[in-house]
């Protein structure tokens, strides 16, 4: 029999169905292992306790950017939205679709969430902040589907943060449909505390000539992961993609971004760049397949990582997938510390030492956070990334 979970009971006909089939496969799932590639370079030898989840939202807190937000603000507590008048996914009449796979993470999301917010209609209109915000110890799942209709222009910052210090493990799950000639403007802001691991996944679906401009920065988490797949189904789509991260004491960053070019004159430009300090872990996994009905494909990616003390490391693994002969491909990556020829020409400019790194670092990261689209998260993105560094400066860290 079915496991049962009487939380849900609003739960649509096929969202039901879909949840039943989950948790009847909860037992029989394990974790992942770090012999699958997908999964490699991660320590996953802990108990996620995915089945804490709580039966109601505790109490989050607002802060200087929910209260300054100059458009639509929804709130996500514990996984629960709690902004009224914003419906979730799982009490739509129509089946919404999620993201793939039948690993644990994914298939607990589907057996435990209360659903994703619904952020479309209406609420699209003007620009949408979601907070997404973690109160307790227990495991959550939060989630958040963007529907942008034929023609229409959407902007959404998502940001995930915690209420506490305690540590959980978080599945948040974000996803995004973006319909015939319409674009969505979309930012993901991680900041969870030093405890928390979020296993986090990202699924965008381009139709006909849709754009997405999509960006990420991450900074939280004991160990931070996004998996983020773009699915370039209509001709004419595409997307520039920016991610920016920062990891320190012994912080895990990994990123698997997988751009999937399926109609013709697609075009992809992925640049990501990151930094560790203290004993951090950074990884990037990049991969563009283009299948072959994708003729006139143009893809790109690019991830540069600063390596800033001694017992950090990045891993960098851009690859291609090419099922068709008529395309525009490329990749780079590079790992390496700060550069000592640019640090002597700022000192003999009159900076100290120390100031020529910080303007170095500030200039390294500056070029993916002027990308986010509104001023005021990318101001707070750019201040929360200096003082990482500046503090772990003071503390003679790097």
């Amino acid at each position: 029999m079915p496991h049962t979970n009487p939380q849900h009971a609003d739960d649509a006909t096929w969202m039901a169905n879909r949840r039943a089939v989950a948790l009847e496969a909860m037992p029989t799932l394990s974790m992942p292992s770090p012999s699958e590639e997908i999964w490699r370079y991660l320590d996953l030898d802990f108990d996620p306790a995915l089945d804490t989840a709580p039966s109601a939202p505790g109490h989050g807190v607002t802060d200087e950017i929910v209260e300054s937000w100059h458009g639509n603000v929804v709130r996500i507590v514990d996984g629960f939205t709690v902004t009224d008048g914003v419906s979730t996914t799982a009490e739509h009449s129509e089946e919404v679709e999620t993201v793939s796979g039948d690993d644990l993470f994914t298939t607990a999301f589907t057996a435990y969430s209360p659903g994703s917010a619904y952020i479309g209609g209406e609420l699209v209109d003007k620009p949408v902040f979601v907070d997404v915000v973690a109160t307790g110890e227990g495991s959550t799942f939060p989630g958040v589907h963007v529907d942008v209709p034929r023609g229409g222009d959407a902007t959404v910052v998502i940001r995930f943060g915690s209420a506490s210090d305690a540590g959980s493990t978080v599945v948040p799950t974000v996803t995004a449909s973006v319909g015939d000639n319409a674009r969505l403007t979309l930012s993901l802001i991680q900041d969870w505390n030093y405890a928390t691991r979020a296993f986090g996944r990202c699924a965008v679906r381009l139709q006909r000539d849709a754009i997405l401009a999509f960006s990420e920065v991450g900074l939280g988490a004991k160990l931070g992961r996004l998996h983020l797949d773009v699915d370039f189904i209509g001709d004419g789509s595409h997307a520039k993609i920016y991610g920016a991260y920062f990891g320190e004491e012994d912080q895990v960053l990994d990123y698997r971004y997988f751009m999937n070019h399926i109609g013709t004159n697609t075009r992809a430009d992925m640049f990501l760049k990151g930094a560790v300090a203290d004993r951090a872990l950074s990884v990037f996994t990049g991969m563009i397949r283009i299948e072959e009905t994708g003729q006139r494909t143009e893809s790109f990616q690019t991830n540069r990582n600063l390596i800033l003390s001694d017992g950090a490391s990045a891993q960098s693994v851009p690859n291609l997938e090419i099922l068709n002969n008529d395309v525009k491909c490329g990749h780079g990556s590079s790992v390496g510390p700060l550069d000592q020829d640019q640090r002597y020409y700022l000192m003999s400019r009159g900076l100290t030492p120390k100031s020529a790194d910080r303007l170095q670092v500030h200039g390294f990261f500056e070029e993916v956070v002027e990308q986010i689209p509104d001023d005021h998260v990318a101001e707070w993105a750019r201040r929360k990334i200096n003082s990482k560094y500046v503090t772990a400066q003071l503390e003679g860290r790097v």
